[in-house]
C-alpha cells in the first residue's frame, strides 16, 4: 500500500491548463502520498479553473483542495497562500509545468524526519522534453549548506523545496523573479539550516534561463538578484561590504548566462 505522509503539496497555477495534469499525475504517483494537494489558481483568465476542478473530481474526495485567487498575484504570493491553507507538518512545492520523481516525497520526508535541525531541504533536477522513465535513485547523500554557499548560488529550484510548515519565513509577497533564492537566503541569514540531497528528483521541461516565459528575461532576473542582496542588507542579514561583493559576483554570473543564451541562438541557427 502507498504510504501517506504529513506533507502538503502546493502547486501555484497560472494559465496552466496544458501542463498541470502532468504535474498532478506526478504527485498522485508518489510512493509516499502527500496528505493533500493544494492547487492555487493565481487569477487565471483561461480555462485553468475548469481543468483544476476536473482534476479534483478525478481523485479521492478531499485530497485535492482548490484555492481560487481573484487576481494574479504571482507565484510567490500564491505559494504563501497555499502554505497558509496547508495542514501538513511539511510543505512541498511544485510548479504547474514540471513534475516529480515517484520517490521524491518518500526520500525527502525520511530525511526531514531524521534531521529536525533542518528547516528546508531540496535536491537536484533534470531538464527533459518528455515525461521520463524515472530510474530508481541511488542512495541519497545529504549535505548541509553553509550560509556563504546559499548567498553565492541558488542551491536548488522551487520544485525541489520541502519546508517545515512552522517556519516563520515566507516568500516575499509580490516578488515575481528570483523569489526562491531570496527565500533561501533569508532562511539561512536567520540562522535556519538548509540541506541538499545529492540526487535529481524533479523534472523541468524548460531551461532554467534563456527559454520562453519568466526565465527568458535575463535582465529582469539580474535586477531582481541585485535587489535581493539589497533587501538582505536592509534586513541586516549581510553587511554593506558583503552586499557589494555579492553584487559584483552577480554581474559576473549574468554575463556568463548572457553568453550562454547567445551561443544557444547561434547553434540553433546553424542547425536549421
Amino acid at each position: 500500500m502507498t504510504q501517506t505522509v504529513p506533507v502538503s503539496a502546493v502547486i501555484p497555477c497560472y494559465r496552466c491548463s496544458q501542463t498541470v495534469g502532468r504535474a498532478v499525475a506526478s504527485v498522485a504517483a508518489q510512493t509516499a502520498l502527500p496528505v493533500e494537494l493544494i492547487l492555487v489558481d493565481d487569477g487565471s483568465t483561461d480555462e485553468t479553473r475548469s481543468v483544476l476542478i476536473e482534476l479534483r473530481e478525478r481523485h479521492a474526495p478531499g485530497w485535492i483542495k482548490l484555492l481560487l485567487l481573484d487576481e494574479n498575484v504571482g507565484a510567490a504570493s500564491a505559494r504563501n497562500a497555499g502554505w497558509d491553507m496547508a495542514t501538513g507538518r511539511y510543505i512541498a512545492f511544485l510548479d504547474a509545468d514540471d513534475s516529480w520523481h515517484p520517490n521524491k516525497l518518500q526520500i525527502q520526508y525520511a530525511f526531514m524526519l531524521a534531521a529536525p535541525e533542518v528547516a528546508v531541504c531540496g535536491h537536484g533536477h533534470n531538464q527533459v522534453t518528455n515525461i521520463p522513465r524515472a530510474p530508481v535513485p541511488r542512495k541519497p547523500v545529504f549535505r548541509k549548506l553553509p550560509a556563504i554557499y546559499v548567498l553565492l548560488k541558488n542551491p536548488f529550484i522551487t520544485p525541489s523545496f520541502m519546508v517545515r510548515s512552522n517556519l516563520p519565513i515566507r516568500f516575499l509577497s509580490g516578488r515575481r523573479h528570483m523569489e526562491d533564492h531570496l527565500f533561501l537566503m533569508r532562511v539561512s541569514a536567520a540562522g535556519f539550516q538548509i540541506a541538499k540531497i545529492g540526487i535529481s528528483l524533479a523534472f523541468i521541461y524548460k531551461n532554467i534561463f534563456g527559454d520562453a516565459g519568466l526565465s527568458a528575461d535575463l535582465w529582469i532576473m539580474q535586477r531582481r538578484e541585485i535587489e535581493n542582496y539589497e533587501i538582505l542588507r536592509r534586513e541586516k542579514g549581510i553587511s554593506h561590504i558583503a552586499s557589494g561583493l555579492l553584487k559584483i559576483y552577480s554581474w559576473l554570473k549574468f554575463f556568463r548566462r548572457y553568453l550562454i543564451v547567445i551561443a544557444r541562438k547561434i547553434q540553433r541557427g546553424v542547425d536549421k
